[in-house]
């Protein structure tokens, strides 16, 4: 028998950086030691209060289904976070996830249909695109690499990418994959430009609470973006989280209430006893969170570092474990090459919409990325 497909699945490719995972996985299966810098899991442990929380709700019985949207007591939880970014929503304006992913493609689906625009902002998260693509929608991207990933001097290319016909913007700061934060003004460029044209934002919010030196301003606190921006954030990478698998979305009721339809007849809810765990991590893993923010910037300045003494000169990052560096035309066959010759595992530009470039995570212990990118200039990588 030979099934046939849809266009909405055919028409998107793999997650491009859970492959190159895969991949190096499998190298360590026949025995390679790989220094994996492609995935975007901090490689610290879940907070242990966290831990101990999730295993107190089991123990307590909160194994059954909860309500769709969420626990009331984590969305109070949550609305109390978002009053402190200065976002006012209450419980009903929020929905609770599996994953932060799971809250982007369920506003993507509520929002986007067949040849609506959809604008992102290059280098973008693999999968803004393949979320719209599935969704019926059509890209316009807008490149921000020239500007060393910084949104404000690109403001005239963004205005002359959206216009009325423009149904959604996605904007992620602190970015993945660059690391950069938006400044207020960059910020204030997409609000007027949103208002202008009645645009719809996403603020992936997802690595906010890891900065250096910097606090990013959450988009819908600006004038005019409290009634067209969505805010979405989640639990796997401030909190070490990635495998409970727990996020969130907060924006207009009617939003709320469609894309809850979707969410119900498809997840149900998240996790019941995960939940019950997130509060804890919000309310209560505050010192946990600074520390391995600043484990994280050790090892961005130990890379950035690393990397300059083989010549090699990167945008510095502000927030999140990424940064893009610099490897030529093909940067496929780069990122190829260097696993298969050095096993360093990095993840193309290409993927992200930036070609000649591979980003890396140092989300790993500051001896791995020595080694990795003492492997690279052996190999002739650097």
């Amino acid at each position: 028998m030979t099934m046939e497909f849809t266009d909405r699945v055919t028409r998107v490719e793999p997650s491009a950086t859970l492959a190159i995972s895969a991949l190096a996985t499998e190298l360590e299966a026949e025995g390679a030691d790989v220094v994996d810098l492609s995935v975007g899991e901090p490689d610290f442990p879940t907070p242990e209060n966290i831990v101990e929380a999730g295993k107190d709700a089991m123990d307590a019985g909160h194994t059954g289904y909860t309500t769709s949207a969420g626990i009331l007591e984590l969305r109070e939880a949550i609305a109390d976070k978002l009053a402190d970014d200065g976002l006012e929503h209450t419980a009903d304006e929020i929905i609770v996830t599996p994953g932060a992913k799971q809250a982007l493609y369920e506003i993507v689906q509520a929002l986007i249909e067949d040849g609506d625009e959809v604008v992102l902002l290059d280098p973008a998260w693999v999968s803004y695109e393949a979320m719209v693509k599935m969704a019926g929608g059509d890209l316009t991207r807008v490149d921000l690499s020239e500007t060393d990933f910084q949104l404000e001097p690109a403001l005239d290319d963004l205005e002359a990418a959206v216009s009325d016909n423009t149904e959604l913007l996605v904007v992620n700061s602190p970015s993945n994959p660059t690391g950069a934060v938006y400044s207020d003004a960059a910020l204030e460029g997409v609000r007027d430009l949103a208002v202008e044209h009645d645009i719809t934002v996403i603020s992936d919010e997802i690595y906010k609470e890891i900065t250096y030196g910097v606090e990013p301003t959450s988009l819908g606190t600006l004038e005019g973006m409290a009634d067209r921006t969505v805010t979405v954030n989640g639990f796997s990478k401030a909190y070490s989280m990635t495998g409970w698998r727990l996020g969130y979305f907060a924006g207009p009721e009617d939003l709320i209430d469609q894309a809850g339809k979707l969410h119900s007849h498809s997840v149900s809810s998240a996790v019941n006893f995960v939940q019950h765990a997130g509060i804890e991590a919000l309310e209560n893993t505050d010192e946990a969170v600074a520390e391995m923010t600043e484990a994280f910037e050790q090892r961005r300045d130990l890379v950035v570092d690393l990397l300059d003494e083989h010549g090699v000169d990167v945008a510095v990052p502000e927030g999140a474990f990424y940064m893009m560096l610099p490897v030529g035309d093909d940067d496929q066959a780069w990122c190829e090459g260097a696993i298969e010759d050095a096993h360093v595992a990095t993840v193309p530009g290409s993927a992200f919409g930036t070609p000649g470039y591979a980003r890396i995570s140092y989300a790993a212990s500051e001896e791995r990325l020595e080694e990795g990118i003492e492997r690279l200039a052996e190999e002739g990588y650097l």
